[in-house]
């Protein structure tokens, strides 16, 4: 399979270079315009996603081959990055060495373009009868594909298999194990009082917030792959004040959902026997990604997929991570899921974030032959 180095970092160059934030919804935009013309050219149908006025996230888009509602394959990336309006211009793409760099250029813009050129070879080798191909490019993925989650679970319910092009890791191994995540927002509300002159009027919103941390922290267990972690605390307005409300973020991470449920039920009951009389609680749940196990069905894939990789003299094995992403949304509806096949890099979500030149190539044979593999010898 022809591939041409030069023309990809050109176009990834492009890409990385537009601010796409989760909340830059324009730059998720200007990036869905360069795919949208990219497929368009491949006489792929393009449909656009969450692009009313009131949408809070960024368009994402529907891409496909075919008139049906079946896929043989489902293919997912996602536009957005971590990274605010104006980092592009402070640190642009560039190539240092073997290794190139800017926001976004590992996660995950790199795999996003990837899914691109694989898609084009295997359109240029399979003349008749080609796959049923659909791919979806999300542009919330980094804020819980809060939007586009059910758009992915409706095309993962019609497809056969499905391929995440998130970044390999560091040592490029792939994804078959992702932790569930769930997210919570905590909010506490007291009575503000004068701390020096009538404290004992005050209802302290801190105090109620503490008991909750000590509790929620002895839920952790780490050697089954459960953490509770407490984040994002706000509280008071003075230091001789006592503080009316309280405010946190909980962040749970769990490879079953006994884990999760047993997290919810203590939130419940805490809820309802608070520590500090007169205090109000509120829990808000932000949304959840299920746990990524693999199936079976999802293993025999992955040996293909190992098969396939020591062909081309590539040592790549397969991790578990707490990091959630689309895999767990797609591994859930019971379809064969591998994550983890983009090109592989570090450091994402960081200044330093970076992507290793060297595993472009090999991480687009690798996909080309798998999606060969899957049209001439189904899962």
């Amino acid at each position: 399979m022809k591939f041409d180095l030069d023309d990809y970092l050109s176009d990834l160059e492009t890409i990385v270079n537009i601010d796409s934030g989760s909340e830059d919804i324009k730059g998720i935009s200007r990036v869905a315009d360069f795919f949208e013309k990219k497929y368009k050219n491949l006489d792929f149908k393009v449909k656009r996603h969450f692009i009313s006025n009131d949408s809070d996230t960024g368009c994402s888009l529907e891409i496909t081959n075919t008139d049906t509602e079946e896929y043989d394959v489902l293919l997912i990336g996602h536009m957005d990055t971590v990274f605010p309006k104006g980092t592009a211009a402070e640190r642009p793409f560039s190539i240092k060495g073997r290794r190139a760099h800017g926001p976004g250029v590992i996660d995950m813009k790199s795999g996003l373009l990837l899914i691109y050129y694989i898609i084009k070879a295997v359109e240029d080798e399979v003349t008749e009868d080609p796959l049923s191909i659909c791919i979806v490019l999300n542009g919330d993925e980094e804020i819980g594909s809060k939007n586009s989650r059910t758009l992915i679970k409706e095309k993962a319910e019609n497809s056969k298999v499905s391929l995440v092009f998130e970044p390999g890791r560091a040592n490029g191994d792939c994804v078959l194990e992702r932790k569930g995540i769930s997210g919570y927002n905590l909010k506490f509300i007291g009575r503000a009082a004068h701390a020096g002159v009538e404290p004992e009027k005050g209802i302290n919103a801190v105090v109620e917030l503490g008991n909750w941390i000590v509790e929620l922290d002895k839920l952790n267990n780490y050697e089954i792959g459960t953490s509770v972690s407490l984040n994002l605390i706000e509280a008071g307005t003075a230091s001789n004040v006592i503080p009316a409300e309280a405010t946190a973020s909980l962040d749970l991470r769990f490879k079953s959902e006994k884990e999760r449920k047993k997290v919810e039920d203590k939130l419940e009951k805490l809820q309802k026997n608070p520590f500090v009389k007169g205090i109000k609680t509120d829990v808000v749940h932000r949304g959840m990604r299920p746990v990524m196990n693999p199936s079976p069905k999802t293993m025999r894939l992955w040996e293909r997929v190992d098969k396939i990789a020591q062909e081309y003299g590539m040592d790549i094995n397969w991790q578990s991570t707490g990091g959630g992403s689309d895999a767990n949304f797609t591994a859930n509806q019971g379809v064969p899921s591998i994550d983890g096949l983009g090109p592989a890099g570090g450091e994402a979500h960081s200044v330093d974030e970076y992507l290793e030149l060297d595993t472009i190539e090999p991480r687009f044979k690798l996909a080309v032959d798998l999606l060969l593999s899957l049209k001439s010898n189904p899962l």
